[in-house]
């Protein structure tokens, strides 16, 4: 469930700080009334940032898909990688 606090519970930075890497996910701060922040560990900011890339690698494959460029060979693209680099 979103953790959703108040701006003036900043001024306790330590307890965002607990409750973030306690949960892992991020903190919903509200202004007024308003959503106004999202404050996250740096930990939760890394995994969500890796997987927003991952996506964005897999959309990039499909579309190169969709636009017929040339598969590869997975086999032979690693062996032809190792010989390269003689790994």
């Amino acid at each position: 469930m979103p953790q959703i606090r108040p701006i003036t519970d900043l001024r306790n930075t330590t307890e965002i700080s607990e409750l973030c890497h306690a949960k892992k996910e991020p903190v919903f701060i509200t202004k007024n009334g308003y959503g106004d922040l999202v404050v996250l560990s740096i930990e939760a900011y890394e995994e969500l940032m890796e997987a927003l890339h991952t996506d964005a690698s897999i959309r990039e494959a499909e579309q190169e898909l969709a636009d017929g460029e040339q598969l590869l060979d997975a086999r032979k693209a690693l062996l032809s990688l190792r010989k390269k680099y003689k790994l």
